[in-house]
């Protein structure tokens, strides 16, 4: 197991949030799955945690209730090597969410996700100080990252 996992806080969804996880990334698998015995803390028999895997990534969920909820404070950061990468993580991940500007997205579940493609931290710095606020200023007036748009900002900077 890695050193530092992400551990998420559910209110009862732990398992269907892991699956819809492991349904959006590739490379993705439901690890160990810990129900609740006779002395709880929930329903005998009901999930209490999760473990699973985002395309090499681990985390854990569990199931803790209603007294803690997810900010946008912490975000997910997916970095995409091509449009139809960040087209469909954006579709499947703010389905039942809410797509936000910049990228950023809030899930079924009230996770931040920032839906990233890799191109943008480097036409951001490049040297070309106009170029780079060009890019800056389109990304500023998106919501899903279009690269072709980026690219066009790019190029009249």
């Amino acid at each position: 197991m890695q050193k530092i996992t992400p551990f998420l806080w559910f209110d009862g969804k732990a398992e269907e949030a892991a699956n819809f996880y492991v349904s959006v990334f590739k490379n993705s698998k439901i690890g160990n799955v810990t129900r609740c015995g006779e002395g709880g803390p929930g329903p005998k028999g009901s999930v209490m945690s999760v473990t699973f895997h985002l395309d090499g990534q681990d985390f854990y969920a569990l199931n803790g209730g209603p007294l803690f909820s997810f900010t946008p404070a912490i975000s997910f950061f997916v970095n995409c090597e091509t449009q139809q990468e960040v087209d469909e993580l954006w579709e499947k991940l703010s389905e039942g969410g809410k797509k936000e500007r910049c990228g950023w997205l809030k899930d079924r579940y009230g996770l931040s996700w920032q839906i990233i493609p890799s191109v943008l931290g480097k036409l951001l710095g490049d040297k070309n100080t106009g170029r780079a606020k060009s890019v800056m200023q389109a990304m500023l007036q998106m919501d899903k990252i279009d690269i072709e748009g980026l690219q066009q900002a790019y190029d009249r900077g």
